[in-house]
């Protein structure tokens, strides 16, 4: 279920962006008049080409960077849960050290 879902956010991602790249196509093309209809449509298309482009590397760059922090955060996290445990133990043997201490006879 989680990789249709992931398939699905996608393809919405995608189909979003082919939009943002069509309006931003059309809002680079507006204020030159002087292209023809076909040249217009060509020079859209291309932007919206670039603009996907420039999407995905930019989608690349993101998840290799999320990637990267999600392995500094999991060897922080072991090294956190090491000293805890280390320290616990230290706890623990201290603990038992008083006990026996003050339970040994003569004490």
């Amino acid at each position: 279920m989680s990789r249709f879902v992931n398939e699905v956010e996608g393809h919405l991602l995608l189909a979003a962006t082919r939009e943002e790249g069509r309006t931003a196509a059309e809002r680079f093309t507006g204020p030159l008049h002087w292209l023809t209809d076909s040249q217009r449509a060509e020079v859209e298309r291309r932007f919206e080409a670039e603009y996907l482009v420039l999407a995905r590397t930019s989608w690349q760059h993101t998840a290799a960077r999320a990637g990267r922090l999600r392995d500094e955060y999991e060897a922080t996290y072991r090294r956190l849960r090491c000293r805890l445990l280390a320290g616990w133990l230290l706890g623990c043997a201290v603990l038992v050290g008083v006990l026996v201490m003050c339970l040994a006879p003569g004490a």
